[in-house]
Order: structure tokens, then sequence, then C-alpha cells
């Protein structure tokens, strides 16, 4: 199975839609958006975020190639956004693991 991460690397959006998302990065607040985006009373681990937000931006990248008219511009943001700021602790995260683990 390919790792978390490598999937978010992999992802090929317009770039309007990136560069929006990366505007964005800034007023993201991880407790409030995760909860309202995956309709939690708690938000989840870095790593389970990351997938459940994958599985996520690739329905609505689904309906934005399909033009259907449920697709939303503001919800792909906004979940692109949550997907930036969550790979990225993820990764910041699994450094800090490689450091802390004894050589050998």
């Amino acid at each position: 199975m390919e790792d978390v991460l490598t999937r978010v690397s992999r992802l090929e959006r317009p770039q309007i839609l990136v560069q929006t998302a990366r505007l964005g990065l800034t007023e993201y607040c991880r407790d409030r958006h995760l909860r309202r985006l995956l309709k939690t009373d708690t938000p989840p681990q870095a790593s389970d975020a990351v997938i459940r937000l994958l599985d996520m931006e690739a329905a609505l990248d689904s309906q934005r190639q399909q033009d259907r008219a449920a697709y939303s511009i503001a919800r792909h943001v906004g979940v692109l956004i949550a997907l930036m700021s969550e790979a990225a602790t993820l990764r910041a995260i699994r450094k800090s693991r490689r450091r802390l683990a004894p050589m050998g």
C-alpha cells in the first residue's frame, strides 16, 4: 500500500486551487476546521486526518472534473488547506521520530 505522504505528493491539481489553498494556510485552525470538515467532535491524529482528507479531496476533484452542479470550489479549497497542513504536521512528526530513534 502506498504511503499517505506519497499520495499527497502525487496530487496534481490546477495551480489556482493550489495557490488559493496555500494562501489559506495562515488561517487554518486544526481543531475548528477538522471538526467541521470531518464531522467529528475530536480531530483525529494527523495520519488519520490525511487519509480521510485525501478521500474527500478525490471525491471533490472528481466532481470538479465532471462539472457537477454539486461541486463547491470553496469546500475543495478548504479540504486542500486542511490536507496541506495535516500533511506538513505528519511530515514533522515523522522527522522528529527519526531524530529520536536509536541508532543501530
